[in-house]
């Protein structure tokens, strides 16, 4: 069986849109094939916030990797085998939260990425080769290539850091989380506050210096999606499933609320 191939990594190298979906109440394994049905290209399987517990998150990511949508997975902290577990059962990406110093993305890439970019243990066979029977050099290294790293930036320390992140070797993306960016500056939801674009703007010039591609979550209002697009944001969470379900739900109730008797 053919290798996988993490077409988010893809796209973004090809500079193009590569477009996720938040999982808060998916909790079966179709949701991947509803996900690339829609349009999408990665999940955003949520272990912080989520209620989700990782072999749920694993039955969902080794699915989605055989759909061509890539699972990524947030991870709840900073400890090494938080990504390790992620990755060793079907992830092909993950996404590190609350990363603010060069150090901290260090050791996400550290954890992350096999020798010698990084120092991630060796588990055995491997999802993200299809459990093929491959010499560990030439796994590792496809491995590394297929595995997407992305820090969260969700701090005002964080968006001045931001190029020291992005020259950390083994980081591939840097996302900017706008829910708590715009807390910490005491601009509560304020998305379209001058002191947001001008955050990405530091974060997407670092991202292109370094050749790392720019992200955006937390914003969901059309116009300034295009608008932080429009800008050079790349990597974007596009919604929730939660708050498409919700939607479509609202939008259906009301329209047959208005029906005349």
């Amino acid at each position: 069986m053919a290798p996988s191939v993490n077409r988010t990594k893809s796209r973004l190298q090809a500079g193009e849109l590569a477009l996720g979906i938040g999982l808060r109440q998916a909790r079966t394994v179709d949701i991947a094939t509803i996900a690339g049905a829609c349009g999408f290209d990665w999940l955003f399987i949520d272990t912080e916030h989520n209620s989700m517990d990782v072999d749920t998150a694993c039955q969902i990511a080794m699915a989605a990797v055989a759909t061509g949508v890539t699972p990524i997975v947030r991870v709840p902290g900073h400890q090494h085998y938080h990504a390790a577990r992620a990755l060793d059962n079907g992830a092909l990406g993950v996404v590190v939260p609350h990363v603010d110093t060069p150090e901290e993305a260090q050791r996400v890439a550290d954890a992350c990425k096999y020798p010698p970019i990084g120092h991630r243990s060796i588990a055995g066979a491997m999802p993200a080769l299809a459990f093929e029977s491959v010499p560990v050099g030439e796994a590792t290294r496809r491995v590394n290539d297929a595995t997407l790293v992305v820090v969260m930036l969700e701090t005002p320390r964080a968006i001045g850091n931001a190029e020291a992140i992005a020259a950390i070797d083994g980081v591939d993306v840097l996302l900017v989380g706008t829910n708590d960016l715009c807390a910490e500056m005491g601009i509560h939801g304020q998305f379209a506050d001058p002191r947001v674009p001008e955050a990405y703007a530091k974060v997407i010039a670092a991202c292109r210096k370094h050749g790392k591609f720019p992200g955006m979550g937390g914003v969901y209002d059309p116009s300034l999606m295009e608008k932080y697009i429009g800008l050079g944001m790349r990597f974007i969470l596009s919604g929730s499933d939660l708050a498409f379900l919700m939607a479509a739900a609202r939008e259906r109730a009301t329209r047959l609320r208005a029906i005349r008797l």
